[in-house]
This record gives C-alpha cells, sequence and structure tokens, in this order.
C-alpha cells in the first residue's frame, strides 16, 4: 500500500496523518495513531468493544516473527477485505477504531516529569542547606571529607 491509496482510502473518513512508520505507515487523525498499514494489511486499533466486531469477520490480530517466536499485538486487527471496496462502511471502522484509541490513550497514566540537571542541583543544594543547619553532613564527599 502507498501513501496516495491510503489517502483515498480514508477520504471518506476525513483528513488523516501518514506517516512512515516501520515496513510501512502509521495513520492517525486528531493526534491519535489508529491504523497501521504494513506490507501484510492494513490494521485497525481494536479494544474489549470492538474486538468482536473483528472476530465475527474472521479477522486476526497483527502477528510478526521474532527469532525466537510469534508475537501477537491485540490490540491492532486486519481489516476485512470486503471493507476495501465500502469506503462508507469503512470509514465507519475507522471511527471506531480512532474511538477505540483514544479510550486506550485515555486509560494510560500520565508520563511522570522528567527531572533536569538544574532540578537535581537545586534539591542537592536544599539538601545541604537544610543538613548545615541540621548540623547533619550527608552525600558521599561529605562522608569522605569526615574520614
Amino acid at each position: 500500500m502507498d501513501r496516495e491509496f491510503l489517502i483515498d482510502l480514508f477520504a471518506q473518513f476525513g483528513p488523516v496523518t501518514i506517516r512512515r512508520m516501520f515496513s510501512g505507515f502509521g495513520i492517525s487523525a486528531d493526534g491519535t495513531n489508529f491504523a497501521l498499514a504494513l506490507r501484510s494489511g492494513l490494521y485497525f486499533r481494536a479494544d474489549d468493544e470492538t474486538i468482536p466486531r473483528f472476530e465475527a469477520e474472521g479477522s486476526k490480530p497483527f502477528q510478526y516473527q521474532t527469532r525466537a517466536k510469534t508475537v501477537t499485538v491485540g490490540s491492532y486487527w486486519e481489516l476485512p477485505a470486503r471493507l476495501f471496496d465500502d469506503s462508507e462502511e469503512l470509514a465507519i471502522w475507522a471511527r471506531a477504531a480512532l474511538a477505540a484509541a483514544q479510550r486506550a490513550a485515555s486509560k494510560k497514566r500520565p508520563k511522570a516529569a522528567k527531572k533536569t540537571v538544574a532540578t537535581s542541583v537545586a534539591n542537592k543544594k536544599l539538601v545541604n542547606k537544610a543538613a548545615r543547619k541540621t548540623g547533619r553532613r550527608v552525600g558521599k564527599a561529605q562522608r569522605a571529607h569526615r574520614s
């Protein structure tokens, strides 16, 4: 599948962003990735609400081989082949996939803010200042200084 084919395929759905990913493309809308177009097919994001529709169509979850095993990615399921010829129904499935991706994103915990070097230095200064006030020594350098 090439980029132009995917743009045409999702025309009924609405504007999508298509980015190179792995051996194909990642497809997103509103900043949320909801589909993968790979050599092996087109896969839509799925969850407990949408997986029964894929199963009813005989679709399978995305799988890939490593040297040691076959890995199954249960959150992406192959789009039924019949939908390639039905742009209206494909748009309905794409909206459901986008909704599944948005539900998954809302369940993720926000990432903790990374400590910057400046924050670490500032925290160390505060700890050392508090230690001087109480007369306690802290840190490796101070322990080495003591001996």
